[in-house]
């Protein structure tokens, strides 16, 4: 993982997992997790980046 990934998988947990899966189901989830908390939106974006 590079430190870019890993700052925005920190700053802007949906724009990270949009540049590793594209547009999809994860990136929707990582959406509605990061609405819904920013630290269950880092570690979704975490666990899909790894």
């Amino acid at each position: 993982m590079s430190i870019l990934t890993i700052i925005l998988n920190i700053l802007l947990p949906p724009l990270a997992v949009f540049l590793k899966h594209g547009v999809g189901t994860t990136l929707l989830i990582s959406i509605l997790l990061t609405i819904l908390g920013w630290l269950p939106g880092v570690i979704h974006a975490f666990l899909v980046n790894n």
